[in-house]
């Protein structure tokens, strides 16, 4: 989803959650997220999801191949919220 929703805006993103982390740039914690950064779940060395921020909270995000995509709170009790990067920045 992350990477359609970029190529259709012009910008190219790599291919996984973890390389689309990686190449940033990451937004310092604490500054307000900004509609169409990207928000990741996991760890450093394991980022296994990626969505994008549409603002108030929230995030649409495609919880796997073959499911729906939906707009959700992009925090969650219990949540696994590593960080966001703002691509094209």
């Amino acid at each position: 989803l992350t990477r359609a929703a970029y190529r259709a805006a012009g910008r190219d993103l790599p291919r996984t959650a973890q390389t689309q982390y990686e190449a940033g740039p990451v937004v310092p914690p604490g500054e307000p997220l900004q509609i169409g950064d990207l928000v990741y779940y996991g760890t450093a060395t394991n980022i296994h999801h990626v969505a994008i921020y549409i603002g108030n909270g929230q995030m649409i995000s495609a919880p796997g191949q073959g499911k729906v995509v939906h707009v959700a709170p992009y925090r969650w009790a219990g949540d696994d919220y590593f960080g966001a990067t703002r691509p094209g920045k």
